[in-house]
């Protein structure tokens, strides 16, 4: 470091070894009022990532809280359907753009919102999608909303490095399910997460186990649960187990996911207030 070093590297062009990199984050759109924003990940696909998204802003908006969900998984967007979501999103003549919302109240931009056939695909190239990704926080008009919830795809690839980097996270929450598998899915999100500074609230396993209806027994349909131990190794909460309810499924099919009765992921919201 130079002995005049005014320790502002935007305006310096030394390289030294205590250089700081640039901000990458960007600024929402300037109408826009987000308070905390939270992303859930998974290292693969297929565990729920989407439903848990879904269940947790659900909760939230239960609680009182305006809440909103941004779904970065652009090539798999599940959430529209999910709450029974078929328009076009609007905009507001200056470049703007503003999100629908459900019939709760819950804010939601997805990139089949912007599409007039809701079943054709999205054949982009990395670059392309994470732009989109990082469009749907700039130039969306987030009305005043207390928590987000940014729906990532799966993996350690271009969407959740441009999440990282270019959204101020205030935690992300790790989607697994109980095959063994699991710990090696769980080690990669939770080592990305530290490669970029970003807190690890805890995990929340999903269709962690089927109770039977009728005498209550309940059954390991994907073998026995390793998370408490994924959970352990890492440091990390375990802020849920869901287990398979077909209730939820055939809520989700309907776009009426708005209506469940479960309280599966209360603790795990009780540790995003404390983010």
């Amino acid at each position: 470091m130079s002995n005049e070093c005014t320790h502002d590297c935007s305006s310096c062009s030394a390289n030294c070894s205590s250089r700081q990199p640039d901000s990458l984050i960007e600024k929402p759109h300037e109408l826009s009022n987000i308070k905390k924003v939270i992303g859930i990940v998974s290292g693969k696909g297929g565990v729920g990532k989407s439903a848990v998204t879904s269940m947790l802003a659900v909760t939230t908006q239960r609680l009182g809280f305006k809440t909103a969900i941004l779904d970065a998984d652009i090539t798999g967007p599940s959430i529209p359907k999910i709450f029974a979501l078929d328009g076009e999103v609007e905009g507001d003549g200056n470049g703007g753009i503003f999100p629908l919302t459900t019939k709760t109240g819950i804010e939601v931009m997805s990139v089949n919102l912007l599409l007039s056939d809701k079943e054709t695909p999205v054949v982009w190239r990395g670059p392309v999608i994470a732009g989109t990704v990082k469009q749907f926080w700039t130039d969306v008009i987030w009305d005043d909303v207390d928590y987000m919830y940014i729906d990532m795809p799966p993996g350690t690839g271009d969407v959740p490095l441009t999440v990282f980097q270019s959204i101020p996270l205030d935690g992300i929450i790790i989607v697994t399910s109980p095959q063994e598998l699991a710990n090696m899915i769980v080690a990669k999100a939770v080592n990305m997460a530290k490669m970029m500074n970003i807190p690890v609230l805890g995990i929340v396993e999903n269709m962690s186990y089927y109770k039977c209806p009728d005498c209550g027994k309940e059954y390991n349909v994907f073998g026995e649960s390793h998370v408490d131990e994924t959970a352990e190794k890492f440091g990390l909460k375990v802020l849920a187990k869901i287990p398979i309810d077909p209730k939820l499924a055939a809520l989700s099919d309907r776009g009426m996911l708005e209506l469940m009765e479960n309280d599966y992921l209360n603790e795990a919201f009780s540790e995003i207030e404390k983010a």
